[in-house]
């Protein structure tokens, strides 16, 4: 693998919240993990390549019973990737949309930054915006819920 791209991977993991990454090229194969990645509490063991990582962490309290939040009531729109939610298309103009706002299948809600690529995100059904769930400018994963449309 070149070294300008193993630069270039190893900038974009540093910039990221990829705590992870791990690329094979031909019968190359680079990982690349972040340092403060791990809990200090936490011990990891690495086996061989076949078998998988086994984390160790001190035995926890038990827990307590927590009020679970009510599931939002309509069509949920998540997240196809991981990367960095934006509610607008650049610091200053106006969100794509606002709760209340009418949208039909196709109209742009938001973008997710991934790995510096600006990818829109479209509704994938009609009807008014009931809740946004994720701030702007926060990190989101893959499946995380972001819209709920009724």
């Amino acid at each position: 693998m070149d070294l300008r791209k193993l630069k270039t991977l190893i900038d974009l993991v540093a910039e990221s919240d990829i705590a992870e990454l791990e690329v094979t090229e031909g019968e190359s194969k680079v990982r690349i993990v972040k340092s403060s990645a791990a809990p200090q509490n936490q011990v990891v063991m690495m086996q061989p390549q076949t078998a998988a990582p086994q984390a160790f962490a001190p035995a926890a309290a038990p827990l307590a019973a927590v009020p679970v939040a009510a599931e939002p009531q309509g069509y949920i729109v998540k997240s196809p990737m991981v990367g960095t939610f934006y509610r607008s298309s650049a610091p200053g103009s106006p969100p794509y949309v606002e709760v209340g706002s009418i949208v039909k299948d196709g109209d742009t809600l938001c973008i997710i930054e991934a790995m510096k690529l600006l990818n829109e995100i479209d509704a994938d059904a009609s009807g008014v915006i009931k809740q946004i769930l994720v701030e702007n400018g926060q990190p989101v994963e893959f499946g995380q819920p972001l819209f709920v449309i009724g």
